[in-house]
């Protein structure tokens, strides 16, 4: 059976429009925790920049999935507002669509599989999926978080986590990041092209939708190669 890469992008809302009460829930321990009006105003800014690291105040804005044995894939965006066309570049179909739209898609498309591949999903990416869908009223078709260990999840979704894989469930001390593993196996990193995760707010606002597509699309592939390490070295059955 084809195994199924899979990642997301992500963006907080707007600071400015959120309501007050929602601002004092975010914000009330700076009170209480920051020694100084310096540590305060930092803390601040981290709260704001990390809105689009929680799937209560940001949502999706790009869906990438990718064949492991074909390299065919799909990357779902969003771009309000523009013009751009569906296209498609080495093998990976790119397509506009709303955030429920890319929600419905992908959970439609994981009917077809029952092994997917991520590097950190379980800790990011299926907990944000599964969120966005509900709040979208999208029900998900698979159920990626049944259980962290391989040899006990469920025989028609078995989600192999790299990041799980790689660190041994956390044996090793620090965890790295997607471009320091692909740094250390001799992979091209996907931040190779100049843009990072951190980016991706900043590409939206100036509505640069293509290149957080392509950016996820590079995500893809480089967990594609980390993933033929993974299996030829590591997954020792």
């Amino acid at each position: 059976m084809t195994k199924l890469i899979f990642d997301i992008e992500t963006i907080g809302e707007d600071w400015e429009v959120l309501d007050e009460i929602t601002k004092e829930t975010l914000t009330r321990w700076i009170k209480k925790d920051a020694f100084s009006e310096e540590a305060a105003q930092s803390a601040l800014a981290n709260v704001k920049e990390g809105l689009g690291f929680s799937p209560f105040t940001g949502e999706i804005v790009a869906i990438g999935v990718l064949e492991v044995e074909t390299s065919k894939g799909a990357v779902y965006f969003q771009a309000p507002g523009s013009a751009i066309k569906d296209f498609e570049a080495d093998g990976i179909k790119y397509r506009v669509l709303t955030e429920k739209a890319m929600l419905e898609n992908f959970w439609q498309g994981a009917i077809n599989y029952t092994e997917f591949v991520s590097f950190n999903g379980r800790g990011f990416d299926v907990p944000f999926l599964m969120m966005r869908s509900a709040i979208n009223d999208v029900r998900p078709t698979k159920d990626l978080m049944s259980n962290r260990y391989l040899n006990s999840q469920k025989f028609n979704a078995q989600h192999i986590d790299l990041m799980d894989q790689l660190t041994f469930y956390g044996a090793v001390a620090r965890r790295p990041s997607l471009h320091l593993a692909c740094r250390a196996f001799g992979i091209k990193s996907p931040k190779a092209n100049g843009v990072k995760g951190d980016d991706v707010k900043g590409l939206f606002k100036t509505k640069e939708y293509q290149k957080i597509a392509q950016y996820n699309a590079g995500d893809l592939i480089a967990t594609k190669e980390l993933y033929k390490k993974w299996e030829q070295y590591l997954n020792i059955k």
